[in-house]
């Protein structure tokens, strides 16, 4: 994969599904923070990051090599649901990762009682993609839609595509869609042109006068 930071989650033995999930610095502590579950000061962490971060697939990832529990969505679960599940994973000494947007106090919770408990849990939390994962993710969504992907036009979509997952994917969509309807090869002009038209392309930083434009 494109990026000297882009590994294999863990130091457990493989996984089959272990080349679905890229680590780099963006999300590198929040994989450190469940590869050492053993140390956690309570039998539960809240794994939080952006929509599309793959933090779901990392907890499932997780929950197969610890035989632990996931809560996913948390925010949409019955507080008292989260609450149960998290007394028993005390109680069995099975870890409980809890997936949500945000942790609290930005999560708002009612409940007291599991306000406190989630206080008390670690936190692994995923962060904006960096460019060495924005790079390797373009690539690998290339790929699997057979698309002929130069590494000039990946890093040329590094500067004119948001820094967020959710913008990522769309913009491989909207291009891939692109490729098809107008039968042509992915190119930075059509990338121009498509990112512009569906309003996915910002403004790039200052470049050097040889950079492709």
């Amino acid at each position: 994969m494109t990026g000297s930071q882009i590994a294999l989650p863990f130091e457990w033995p493989a996984d089959p599904r272990d080349d679905e999930f890229l680590v780099s610095d963006s999300n590198a502590r929040a994989v450190k923070v469940l590869e050492h579950w053993a140390s956690w000061p309570v039998m539960t962490v809240v794994l939080v990051g952006p929509r599309k971060s793959g933090r779901s697939l990392l907890a499932r990832i997780f929950a197969a090599k610890s035989n632990g529990t996931i809560i996913d969505d948390a925010e949409r679960q019955p507080e008292t649901t989260l609450f149960h599940a998290w007394n028993k994973a005390q109680e069995e000494r099975h870890p409980l990762v809890i997936v949500a947007d945000a942790a609290p106090p930005e999560w708002a919770i009612k409940l007291p009682d599991l306000r406190s408990r989630l206080a008390a849990s670690p936190v692994a939390r995923i962060g904006a993609p960096d460019d060495a994962l924005m790079a390797a993710l373009f690539e690998r969504q290339f790929l699997r839609r057979g698309l002929d992907a130069r590494p000039d036009l990946i890093q040329w979509l590094l500067t004119r595509v948001e820094r967020s997952h959710i913008s990522l994917l769309r913009a491989v969509d909207v291009l891939d869609q692109a490729v098809l309807e107008r039968r042509k090869r992915l190119s930075i002009p059509l990338a121009r042109a498509t990112l512009t038209e569906a309003s996915l392309m910002i403004d790039p930083a200052p470049t050097l006068p040889f950079e492709v434009q």
